[in-house]
Formats: C-alpha cells, sequence, structure tokens
C-alpha cells in the first residue's frame, strides 16, 4: 500500500500553519474542480487527494497521528501484518466546500490508518468530516435578515440569517456534511457569515457609525433634520451653537441583537458642518455687521 505524502500533494512545508494549509487546499480545489474539469479523472483524483490530504493536514489529531507515522510507514506496515497495531480516529475535520459536488472517498491509505481497519478490526462508527462554506450578505440584509439557496451535491438548502447576524458567524446545519460510516454519521455543514462593507455605516459590534453634514445656520440656529438609518428615516434635532465634529447618538438606531429582536445598539452620528464658501456682498455684510456685535 502506497504511503501518502500529504504536505507534498499541497505543496505545503511540514511546518506550515493552519492558514496555510487552508490557502494551499483552496487553491488546489478550485484548480481541480470537476465543475471546472468536466470528465477530466486526473483532475477528479488530484481534488480527491487535494481533499484527503485536508482531512488529515486540518485537523490537529489526525495531522499529529499522521506526522508521528512519517517515514515509519513501512515498519507499520510490517507491524500491522503480523497481528499488532490497531489505530481509529472518529474525529470530524472541517473541509472547506465551495458550493459544488463534493467527494467523500478516500485512498486506501487514509482508510486503513484512519478507519480503524487494520488487521480486520471492524471500523468503529465514523463520523463525516464537515463542510464549510462562505455566505456574504450586505449591511441591510444583516440588519433585516436573509437567506441564500446553496446548492449541495444533489440538493439545494436555504440558508437563513436572522436579524443582527455578523462577520465570521458560523451557522450549523446538522448531517449536511460527509457521509461517515453511515448516513446516521454524516458531518456537518457550517456557513460562514460575511457581512459587505457598507458606504455610509461602519459597524461596530451593535453599533453604527456615520456622518451628517449640516450647513452652518443649522449649526448656528439648531434645526430639525432628516437622517436615513438602516430601519427608515428618523428626524433629529440639532441644537443652535452645535461645533463641527461634533458626535450626536440616537439610542436604539443600530444594528438588531442578535437573537434579541427586541434590543438594538446605537446610532453615532458625527456632524461636519459646512463653511459657505461663496457668499454675496450682502451676505457678506451681514456677517461683518454679525462679527462686530460679538
Amino acid at each position: 500500500m502506497e504511503y501518502k505524502d500529504y504536505y507534498k500533494v499541497l505543496g505545503i512545508d511540514k511546518k506550515a500553519s493552519p492558514s496555510e494549509i487552508k490557502k494551499a487546499f483552496r487553491a488546489l480545489a478550485v484548480k481541480h474542480h470537476p465543475d471546472k474539469n468536466p470528465g477530466n479523472k486526473e483532475a477528479e483524483e488530484k481534488f480527491k487527494l487535494a481533499n484527503e490530504a485536508n482531512e488529515v493536514l486540518s485537523n490537529p489529531e489526525k495531522r499529529k497521528k499522521y506526522d508521528e507515522l512519517g517515514d515509519n510507514w513501512q515498519h507499520y506496515e510490517q507491524s500491522k501484518n503480523q497481528g499488532s497495531g490497531t489505530y481509529s480516529d472518529n474525529a470530524g475535520g472541517r473541509h472547506y466546500y465551495d458550493g459544488g459536488d463534493a467527494f467523500g472517498d478516500f485512498s486506501d491509505f487514509f482508510e486503513q490508518f484512519f478507519s480503524g481497519k487494520a488487521n480486520g478490526v471492524k471500523p468503529q462508527n465514523r463520523k463525516g468530516h464537515d463542510y464549510e462554506t462562505e455566505m456574504e450578505i450586505s449591511l441591510e440584509e444583516a440588519f433585516h435578515g436573509a437567506h441564500r439557496i446553496i446548492p449541495l451535491e444533489n440538493e439545494k438548502l436555504r440558508i437563513t440569517t436572522k436579524p443582527g447576524a455578523y462577520t465570521d458567524q458560523l451557522l450549523r446545519i446538522k448531517g449536511k456534511g460527509a457521509k461517515g460510516s453511515n448516513e446516521e454519521h454524516r458531518g456537518d455543514l457550517f456557513v460562514r457569515v460575511k457581512v459587505k462593507q457598507h458606504a455610509q455605516f461602519i459597524r461596530k459590534g451593535n453599533d453604527l457609525y456615520t456622518s451628517s453634514t449640516i450647513d452652518l445656520y443649522t449649526a448656528v440656529l439648531g434645526a430639525e433634520i432628516i437622517v436615513a438609518v438602516l430601519s427608515g428615516q428618523v428626524k433629529v434635532i440639532i441644537a443652535g451653537g452645535t461645533q463641527n465634529d461634533k458626535t450626536v447618538r440616537l439610542k436604539g438606531q443600530g444594528m438588531p441583537i442578535y437573537e434579541n429582536s427586541i434590543s438594538f445598539g446605537d446610532l453615532y452620528i458625527q456632524l461636519k458642518v459646512q463653511i459657505p464658501d461663496r457668499l454675496t456682498d450682502e451676505q457678506r455684510a451681514l456677517f461683518e455687521q454679525l462679527k462686530s456685535t460679538i
């Protein structure tokens, strides 16, 4: 049975970090994915092997066991044939899933070393590895809630986010990962939420930050202005004598707090006073008159 050098498969060093492993696997998965190489058996095999290498190296327990094996694989083979040593691993690693078909079958090397098949031992129930994919939503969708349809093998899954969803939040869909030893032991699908940057609002936790321009007269005399928020529009009272860059807090106008539909963060508005740069002679005279009285 051929020893599989998973580090060589992914093209990485044996000291590679988890992020380097993930990056290398994603690049290979995209390059050799069957959707991009229809009918190409060689690409399909490379995709499966990259998946297998990622399954081992992205799982700390499996990677440790694999590294301990190393060049001693031949010795392990000999001892196995002599009736000693069994290996089993029921831990399910997480596998990047890009929305196309996924392959859960592994090589004889993987199955024998990680599934407890050595020496004729009946393998224990083994959970299939998990899939992970990403779901990008807008800030408005994070505010109101959203859904996406994600294709997974032969079915389409409707993934829904609740109001208040946030970047790097993981949604878990049980039993939609790779097949395990049987259907009851399938892995899970994890959907990582990514909230896109917004042109107007900056999000910090459950609070929102924005800016609004007011004219000099509003700043000096005070007035009521209309400000756009994610839920619509609100009236904001500007006090007379407002200084440039003053921040106004609108309580409860931020993001909804996840799984707490009646609670919201706050909205902070930085006021930018616009100084008129084109005055008529009459307006300039009025400013001069005002200046002389202060």
